[in-house]
């Protein structure tokens, strides 16, 4: 009876501890930001670096795949802060086939790879210049990733509807509290 208790706490820790994994987490890579990269990307050519963001776009050519994503800055597990402001956009090229129902509009990711130059894309009938990273590893942040780290049940506490009860939170569990 007790294994079968074990193996299911050992997943709960586990499930809980995401983060990335050892080719994008240890590769050696230099804290150059978005907005310097992007206004004098001759600078930082072949600088290794570790962005992320959420996927806008991903286009699939012959011999390589472009994501076009928009940035946002890392936090210390390497995950992106989606609360902070948007920089701008950056595309990654990837010389794997990255299939596009994987790699969906709106999935968060975290790339490392080297600044290559940049590349031109067009939004609307605007023509802009964003940086290129071509990737050297590439980690899809879980759906369910953000929700564990920012959503109910965040900090130990339990999710709705505890949240409205007061009682709960100071240990009050109504009229047969001391019944359990």
């Amino acid at each position: 009876m007790k294994s079968p208790l074990l193996l299911f706490t050992l997943f709960l820790l586990m499930s809980g501890c995401t983060s990335l994994p050892p080719a994008v987490r240890d590769f050696p890579v230099t804290a150059v930001p978005y907005q310097a990269a992007s206004q004098n990307i001759e600078a930082y050519k072949n600088v290794p670096v570790r962005w992320g963001g959420i996927i806008i776009d991903v286009e699939n050519e012959k011999d390589f795949s472009l994501v076009q994503v928009l940035f946002y800055p890392l936090d210390y597990k390497g995950y992106p802060q989606i609360a902070k402001k948007n920089e701008g956009r950056f595309v990654i090229e990837s010389s794997e086939f990255l299939d596009p129902a994987v790699y969906a509009k709106d999935t968060e990711i975290t790339v490392a790879g080297t600044l290559k130059g940049d590349i031109e894309r067009t939004i609307g009938n605007k023509t802009i210049r964003v940086p290129l990273i071509a990737a050297t590893a590439i980690y899809l942040w879980p759906k369910h990733y953000r929700y564990n780290y920012y959503g109910p049940g965040r900090y130990g506490y339990p999710p709705y509807p505890y949240y409205g009860n007061p009682y709960f939170f100071r240990g009050y569990y109504g009229p047969y509290r001391y019944w359990w």
